[in-house]
């Protein structure tokens, strides 16, 4: 399982996040565009390394580069009352790899962070790229696209769920339950969105991307929510092998890149290159 997780996360910081970031057109984020490679390089080695104070310190250099993401999403100005729910999706992709980083460092280390299991630790690395920084982003950027209450509702309840199933590593498996069945509310408004509006795609490719991101949402969710289900309730459910080789595949290649791809080739974006949202 190891090695399949730290492949996946180094799809999301190689390849998911600054995808990510050239969907945001906003020059102020243009910094942010240029430092992301070398921590995400430096992230990605340190996955394969022995723990210790090599894999440690690339570990922090990824950080730092979380953390200039933090910094401009500090420095975004204060959006309109209807644009709220979209911020607040942008403002949670733009936070969560530096919760990634942090458990990061803490695994890279050797150290059980707030008491965690390693193992939870490397799995909390790729949680926060795919359902932290992928899921919040384009369900930030769909509220933009096909604005109504339906959009709003999902640009809200993806990081909000995102944030409870975070709360509920440190309080109860059944605050885990509700943030999942949140998130899993949120993103299959997403998907159902997403597959209207590859309706109107400009070409078969980016048509089938966006459905394929659409519909694999549906069964990645429900397996999220089985697990936490389980979990919570000690019912039959998969287990952690398991869910990164269904669940995580599947929403790292078949949402997260064809998601991100899809709306690259629609010309999809937040804000312009001169700086309006």
């Amino acid at each position: 399982m190891r090695v399949l997780v730290n492949l996946l996360v180094a799809v999301g910081m190689l390849v998911v996040v600054p995808a990510g970031l050239r969907l945001i057109r906003d020059p102020a984020v243009a910094f942010a565009r240029r430092c992301w490679p070398f921590g995400a390089v430096a992230g990605a080695v340190s996955l394969w390394l022995p723990r210790g104070t090599v894999a440690t310190s690339l570990a922090t250099v990824y950080a730092v580069a979380a953390a200039v993401l933090c910094a401009y999403a500090l420095s975004r100005p204060v959006r309109p009352r209807r644009e709220w729910p979209t911020e607040a999706a942008v403002l949670t992709a733009l936070i969560s790899p530096a919760i990634a980083a942090s458990a990061l460092i803490a695994e890279r280390a050797g150290y059980h962070l707030f008491g965690f299991e390693l193992g939870i630790l490397t799995l909390t690395v790729a949680h926060f790229h795919f359902a932290g920084f992928a899921a919040a982003l384009i369900a930030g950027l769909q509220s933009r696209l096909t604005p109504g209450r339906a959009a709003d509702a999902a640009a809200l309840t993806v990081p909000a769920g995102t944030l409870l199933v975070l709360l509920g590593y440190f309080t109860a498996e059944a605050v885990e339950l509700a943030g999942a069945l949140m998130l899993t509310a949120g993103m299959w408004t997403v998907g159902w969105l997403t597959w209207r509006y590859a309706r109107t795609a400009p070409d078969r490719l980016t048509a089938l991307l966006l459905g394929c991101s659409a519909v694999v949402l549906v069964a990645s969710m429900a397996l999220a929510v089985s697990w936490a289900l389980g979990e919570a309730t000690g019912l039959p459910h998969p287990s952690l092998a398991w869910m990164a080789a269904t669940h995580g595949v599947a929403n790292a290649l078949g949402f997260a890149v064809c998601a991100m791809v899809g709306r690259h080739r629609a010309g999809a974006y937040l804000g312009s290159e001169e700086g309006t949202s």
